[in-house]
């Protein structure tokens, strides 16, 4: 069998397949709750990110990171402050037919965990750099026995 014959069995996992894996659940919060509550649904829920929802809107993402860095880091008290107040209004979106290595490249580039998944204008899920890795490692190991495959001729 040829080598391009090998290669052509090769997947290119989507944000898709993640999604299908996963799930698709989201959680949001409105930007006018307490940092408190919003820590609360993310610890219930054990997530690190959730995605802030206005008028059927995404408008930010809070998470683990920003109340680290903007909360305690500032003496602010979590109990007090709303959501609007720390969270990163700059969102940066993938869609559902991206493949994992954009995703990697993205999550790289603009020093994010978490994107959201938009399809159709609509929020169809949310991805984690853990999700990304997880899938990278799958499709290595994907490769790797196949090719072994390959050169012990299927033995």
């Amino acid at each position: 069998m040829p080598l391009s014959a090998v290669s052509a069995t090769f997947v290119m996992t989507t944000v898709r397949d993640i999604l299908q894996n996963k799930g698709d659940n989201v959680w949001t919060v409105p930007p006018d709750m307490t940092v408190f509550e919003a820590l609360k649904t993310m610890a219930d829920q054990n997530v690190g990110a959730l995605v802030v929802w206005e008028a059927e809107k995404v408008i930010g993402i809070l998470s683990e990171r920003d109340y680290a860095r903007k909360v305690i880091l500032h003496g602010k008290s979590s109990r007090e402050i709303p959501v609007r107040e720390i969270m990163s209004s700059t969102v940066h979106y993938v869609h559902p037919e991206q493949n994992i290595q954009d995703c990697m490249q993205e999550m790289t580039d603009k020093r994010v965990r978490h994107l959201p998944v938009l399809e159709n204008d609509r929020l169809a899920g949310i991805i984690s750099i853990g999700d990304v890795v997880k899938a990278i490692i799958a499709e290595q190991e994907y490769t790797i026995k196949h090719l072994e495959n390959y050169i012990t001729g299927g033995r």
